[in-house]
């Protein structure tokens, strides 16, 4: 059987090609190429905001097999530039299911690529670290080779890139929505015990669920909200949400405000990049990782307790623990490679940790972190 043409070529920045078959939408893209490890979430990693920038190289083969459906979304649309596949997906398989996974990045402008040898891919991001990509797909087969490659080399990287500008809300609003649970799907919470203001820096969906689960109101506000905005709610306390691209350059314009909410004396809970604005805040330092930390299966270890957690993960910087001054305390650490994963301020009900505890997807180990914030803002109105 004569093997099909490629109609779709992955270019790194060094000149390596990787060749397959496109699906999803045709023309070509550029980004940075990262691996995720988890075996479910597909769909909740592409319309991760944290992905802006990003191409996702999938490790688990089945990618597609139960479809799409809207109920699954993180937010609008795929924030992710593209996807890389081992095998094509196939037609999906699954009650929940209302489009295919091909049609649906189709009409949503992303691009993805089948075929690929993604066990020698993910071996070179891991060992040189996240390279620069540009892929495309023409059903023709035809490339610009030299073109595609100087792509990859122009792309200017993450660093430096404040992205939550690009996935944050463009003004606020009011989020009721609680987890979703069998038999009923999504309800809203009608009796809300506390008011929260959550910072958009790139918020996924099932993050806000969880803080109405845990019996939060809560206000969602921009990322470039000031201090003044923020407590003009008069909040029991202020979450800061997970984004994309570099806290460094995020913190220009949310770092002031994060130390003047801190003088207020609210709870404060930060995920992901909301760590890392915190930690910055506090006076510690963020660097860039290798490759990051990209999948469900991710073991922490809770050093005030001593019990490990899997959890979610998605970031490409991380807290310098080095840096952390005194008063702040290491909380979290990953098993994997005993980077930061959690801090805490001592006498204060503020902390935060670098995974994703909303399990969107990925296993719930973490939850009791929405119950923790609760628990203070409970403290605090009493």
């Amino acid at each position: 059987m004569t093997p099909a043409k490629p109609t779709a070529c992955l270019a790194l920045a060094d000149g390596t090609l990787f060749y397959g078959q496109g699906f999803g939408a045709t023309g070509q893209t550029q980004a940075e190429l990262c691996f995720n490890t988890a075996m479910t979430g597909y769909q909740e990693i592409m319309t991760d905001p944290s992905y802006a920038g990003q191409i996702v190289t999938f490790t688990f083969p089945h990618i597609g097999n139960v479809g799409v459906n809207p109920e699954d979304d993180e937010t609008g649309d795929p924030v992710a530039s593209g996807m890389v596949v081992k095998w094509m997906p196939t037609a999906p398989s699954n009650w929940r299911a209302a489009e295919g996974l091909s049609g649906w990045l189709a009409s949503r402008g992303r691009i993805a690529i089948g075929g690929v040898d993604t066990r020698r891919l993910t071996r070179a991001i891991r060992q040189a670290g996240a390279p620069h990509v540009a892929l495309a797909h023409n059903p023709n087969g035809v490339f610009d080779i030299e073109a595609l490659v100087a792509s990859a080399r122009d792309f200017a990287g993450l660093e430096g890139m404040d992205l939550a500008k690009d996935v944050t809300c463009a003004q606020s609003y009011r989020w009721n929505e609680k987890r979703w649970a069998w038999p009923d799907g999504y309800t809203p919470q009608t009796e809300p015990k506390f008011k929260v203001v959550a910072v958009d820096y790139g918020a996924k969906r099932n993050i806000l669920r969880c803080l109405a689960s845990a019996g939060c109101d809560v206000t969602v506000l921009p990322a470039t909200a000031t201090a003044d905005e923020v407590m003009a709610h008069k909040p029991d306390g202020v979450f800061l949400s997970n984004g994309p691209g570099d806290p460094a350059a995020t913190g220009e314009y949310a770092v002031p405000m994060i130390r003047d909410v801190l003088d207020k004396d609210v709870p404060v809970f930060g995920i992901c990049l909301g760590h890392q604005m915190l930690a910055l805040a506090l006076g510690a330092k963020t660097v860039k990782m290798n490759h990051g930390h990209h999948g469900a299966n991710h073991p922490v270890k809770d050093l005030d307790t001593g019990k490990v957690e899997i959890t979610s993960m998605n970031h490409g910087f991380a807290v310098d623990a080095q840096t952390l001054p005194e008063g702040v305390v290491e909380t979290h650490t990953s098993l994997f490679d005993g980077s930061n994963c959690g801090i805490r301020v001592e006498g204060k009900p503020v902390y935060s940790v670098q995974y994703h505890p909303e399990a969107s997807p990925g296993p719930q180990d973490s939850y009791y972190l929405f119950e923790r914030f609760a628990e203070a803002m409970a403290a605090r109105v009493r």
